[in-house]
C-alpha cells in the first residue's frame, strides 16, 4: 500500500523509519519532509496547508493511507477534507482535534465529563484576566488558548510574573482567543498515548518529555529538549487509572457529541498525590517522545495505523521491546529565542556508528551535497538500551560525534528517572 506522511519535524522522521520497515508498505511519500526523511521516503514539495492539492496527491499517486504528524494540519480540518474525497486518514477530525486546538474547549469538556483536571478559568480579554488573577492564589498557570507550538504556557510564581505573561499574550498573536488560568498542580509530569479508533482504545508505552531549554529544567519552555520511555512515574496502577478517568471518557463523550476521536490521543498528565490528573490533551504523536516510543515499538506500526482508521483496534494488540530508549534533541544555538539558519552538520555517520542509536532530523535540508540547519530543532539523537543508563550513554555517546558548532543539546535528559532509580537504591 501507499502512504503519503505529513510533517517535517524528528516525529515524522521516526513515524516514517517506523512505517518504512512495515512489509504492507509499497510507497512512502512525505510532505514536506526533511533530509533524514528524504533517505526512505520521495519527499514531495507542496503546500500541506492547501487541502485540494493534498487531495489530488492522493488521487494521482494512488495514497491508501495519509498519516497527519503535526496537530496544525488536523486543526484546519485535513482529515475532513481528505474523509470527504474517500480518502483513508490517520488522524482526528476538525472537530475532534478542539481538544488540542483549543484549551477552553478541553478544560470545558474535562468539566461536562469528571475527567480529572486543574481548576481554571477561560478569559477572553486582558482587563478581564488581570482582575481575576489581583484575587487569585499563586503560583498559577497560564495558557494561550489556541495552538503555541508547546511554547503557550506560563507557570507565573509571582503576581508581576502573572501580569507580565498577561500582558504578553494579549499584545501578541497567542492571545488573540483569549487565555486559560489554572491552579498549579504538584507532581511530576508524563506523557500518556493511547490509540483510539472512535469506539476502542488501547494503551501505547509512557514517556516523559524535558520542555525546558537548558539543564536541570532552566530557562524558557520549548517543544521538548528530549524525552524517555519508559517513564518509571507511570506505574501499572497510574496506567489503568489513566485509562480508566482520562482516556475512557474522552472516547466516551467525543463520541456523545458526534465527535467521535479517531488517532492517537496524547494525555499530559500530572502525577499528583490523588493520582493522574489531565495537564492538557495532543491531537498526536509527542514530538520527542514519539523519537524514544518508535525505537521501543515492536508491533507494526503501519498495521496499527490502520487498525485504528478501520475501527478494529478491539482486535488488535501491540507489543514492545522491555528495552528503554531515549531522544537528545540537538537545537540552533538562540533556539527558543533568534536563531541562526545556514550552519553545517558533520559527523552523522559516525553517530550512527553507534550501537542502537538512530539519528532523527528535524530541521534539515541538503545543500550542494553538504547537510545544513533550517530550524530551531534541528536533530534528534535516540538511543535503545537493556537499561535507561546504557541508552542515555550510546545517545550522548553518538552527540560527541557529530561535529555542529552552531548546536547544542541538554546533557540531563533522562535525569529524573535516574534519579528516582538511585534514590530507590
Amino acid at each position: 500500500m501507499n502512504v503519503l506522511l505529513i510533517g517535517s519535524g524528528g516525529r515524522e522522521h521516526a513515524l516514517a523509519w517506523a512505517i518504512a520497515a512495515s512489509p504492507l508498505l509499497g510507497k512512502l511519500y512525505c510532505a514536506p519532509g526533511n533530509a533524514g526523511i528524504a533517505e526512505i521516503a520521495d519527499c514531495v514539495a507542496f503546500d500541506i496547508a492547501d487541502h485540494g492539492t493534498v487531495v489530488r496527491f492522493c488521487r494521482d499517486s494512488s495514497i491508501d493511507l495519509v498519516v497527519v504528524g503535526p496537530e496544525a494540519p488536523l486543526v484546519a480540518g485535513l482529515a475532513d477534507d481528505l474523509e470527504a474525497a474517500k480518502i483513508k486518514v490517520f488522524g482526528p477530525s476538525r472537530e475532534a482535534a478542539q481538544l488540542e486546538g483549543s484549551k477552553g474547549f478541553a478544560k470545558d469538556f474535562c468539566t461536562a465529563h469528571a475527567i480529572p483536571t486543574a481548576a481554571y478559568a477561560r478569559l477572553k480579554e486582558r482587563r478581564a484576566a488581570l482582575a481575576y488573577l489581583e484575587r487569585h492564589p499563586l503560583p498559577v498557570v497560564i495558557k494561550a488558548d489556541g495552538l503555541a507550538a508547546g511554547k503557550g504556557v506560563t507557570i507565573a510564581p509571582t503576581q508581576e510574573a502573572a501580569l507580565t505573561a498577561v500582558e504578553a499574550y494579549f499584545s501578541g498573536p497567542m492571545g488573540a482567543g483569549g487565555i486559560v488560568v489554572e491552579e498549579f498542580l504538584e507532581g511530576e509530569e508524563a506523557s500518556f498515548f493511547a490509540l483510539v479508533d472512535g469506539a476502542h482504545a488501547i494503551p501505547l508505552a509512557s514517556a516523559q518529555d524535558h520542555k525546558r531549554a537548558f539543564d536541570g529544567d532552566k530557562g524558557p519552555n520549548t517543544g521538548g529538549m528530549g524525552a524517555y520511555s519508559p517513564a518509571p512515574m507511570v506505574t501499572p496502577e497510574v496506567a489503568r487509572r489513566a485509562m480508566e478517568e482520562i482516556v475512557w471518557p474522552t472516547v466516551r463523550g467525543m463520541a456523545q457529541r458526534g465527535t467521535p476521536y479517531r488517532g492517537v490521543l496524547y494525555a499530559g498528565l500530572m502525577i499528583t498525590d490523588d493520582g493522574p490528573k489531565l495537564i492538557e490533551y495532543n491531537v498526536r504523536f509527542g514530538d520527542p517522545e514519539a523519537q524514544a516510543l518508535m525505537l521501543r515499538l515492536k508491533s507494526d506500526l503501519l498495521s496499527a495505523l490502520l487498525a485504528t482508521t478501520d475501527g478494529v483496534l478491539n482486535a488488535f494488540d501491540l507489543r514492545w521491546y522491555d528495552d528503554a530508549a531515549i531522544a537528545v534533541v540537538m537545537a540552533a544555538k538562540g533556539y527558543p529565542g533568534e536563531y541562526a539558519k545556514g550552519s553545517e552538520i558533520r559527523g552523522l555517520d559516525a553517530a550512527r556508528e553507534v550501537e542502537g542509536v538512530e539519528v532523527f532530523h528535524a530541521g534539515t535540508a541538503r545543500s550542494n551535497g553538504h547537510l545544513i540547519a533550517t530550524g530551531g530543532r534541528v536533530l534528534n539523537v535516540a538511543a535503545r538500551g537493556r537499561t535507561l543508563s546504557e541508552a542515555r550513554a550510546r545517545a550522548y555517546g553518538a552527540v560527541a560525534k557529530i561535529d555542529w558548532p552552531g548546536g547544542f543539546c541538554r546533557s540531563d535528559i533522562g535525569w529524573r528517572a535516574l534519579k528516582r532509580r538511585e534514590d530507590a537504591s
